[in-house]
């Protein structure tokens, strides 16, 4: 639904009518362009962005203050810790009065080109999106329509120039794999993210930083990229565990992968934590109750998620903000992990 706007609306120091003017097009093609209407040739929805991001246009609609949303963007909604940054966007939302949408859309890299026109019917107060970065063309229709946006970023290192609320993947990673070392494990693998994610290989630096910090050799075949699912948890684990020299801990990067890593245990008739020890990452509600419980890193998902909506809403009223914010990890012992059986510790096993 195209919306009706007045010819003096003001766009910062310059009214439509002369954004209109100034990209030779019609009032109508500039209103398209703030309700991201697909039906506008791409040079033009371009030039007139350019110009409408340049004189900083702000605008309230009625239906905004009417219904104000904080809206929340992921490329897949089914795992767990995607349930704790909703929980931490609402609990933001309800100070402010407001409700939450949520949207899956696109890869985890970026959301899909259609999300943009659904969004900007909904004119929701900001957006809070769960990707590693985002498109430039994606950025500057957001801001040439004065919509705030934040990301977090479980998964990746968004540009510079993206607000963005982060962890410290490599102390993490760092922290599980020393607490291994400390046990006695010398062989110790790891079932990390995708390859392509950031924070996937954050988590395997640090791990490879214990390692050698510790004076232990590294064996390549004990490294996998998994999918941070269950079953992407239990085939890397299958694989690890069928080596002649199979390790003695595993260090999962994600709950959900351990879970994977623990089934494939039983599945090998090795019992955890006696012969195998199991350390995950995120430390969802689940982990506590998996058997045994599970030792993991603590990723403040929760606080993170708030602490992204609260930028939103400091980006809504002018307020200046920092463009990163990175919150620690702490490590969470369960019943897990324990030192190695006796004689399998020892270097170069």
């Amino acid at each position: 639904m195209l919306l009706a706007m007045r010819d003096d609306e003001e766009l910062g120091r310059i009214t439509l009518a002369q954004v209109a003017q100034r990209a030779g097009v019609s009032i109508s093609t500039v209103s398209k362009v703030l309700n991201g209407r697909q039906d506008v040739a791409p040079p033009t929805r371009i030039k007139v962005e350019r110009l409408l991001e340049a004189h900083a246009y702000r605008r309230t609609t009625r239906s905004a203050r009417e219904a104000p949303l904080i809206e929340i963007v992921f490329h897949e909604l089914e795992s767990i810790w995607a349930m704790e940054l909703i929980r931490g966007v609402e609990n933001v939302a309800k100070a402010h009065n407001a409700g939450v949408v949520l949207t899956e859309s696109g890869t985890r890299h970026s959301p899909s080109p259609d999300w943009m026109e659904a969004m900007l019917q909904r004119r929701p107060l900001g957006v809070v999106l769960v990707f590693s970065a985002l498109p430039s063309e994606v950025k500057q229709q957001l801001r040439a329509r004065s919509i705030p946006f934040v990301i977090i970023d479980p998964a990746g290192d968004p540009d510079p120039d993206v607000p963005s609320v982060g962890s410290a993947n490599w102390n993490g990673g760092l922290a599980a794999t020393r607490h291994l070392i400390e046990y006695g494990h010398r062989r110790i693998g790891i079932i990390t993210g995708p390859e392509d994610m950031l924070c996937s290989r954050a988590r395997l630096d640090g791990y490879r930083s214990a390692m050698t910090m510790a004076g232990l050799e590294v064996d390549p075949g004990l490294i996998l990229f998994g999918d941070f699912h269950v079953e992407g948890g239990y085939d890397r684990a299958a694989e690890m565990l069928s080596r002649p020299e199979r390790p003695t801990a595993i260090f999962a990067g994600s709950d959900l992968q351990a879970l994977g890593v623990l089934e494939a245990a039983r599945v090998h008739g090795l019992r955890v934590p006696h012969d195998l020890s199991v350390v995950g990452y995120d430390d969802v509600s689940i982990a506590r109750w998996a058997s045994p419980a599970l030792t993991t890193v603590h990723q403040p998902l929760r606080q993170m998620a708030e602490e992204a909506a609260q930028m939103l809403m400091r980006l809504r009223a002018r307020e200046p903000v920092s463009t990163r914010l990175e919150l620690a990890t702490s490590l969470v012992v369960r019943k897990s992990t324990a030192p190695p059986p006796e004689g399998d510790g020892a270097p170069g096993r």
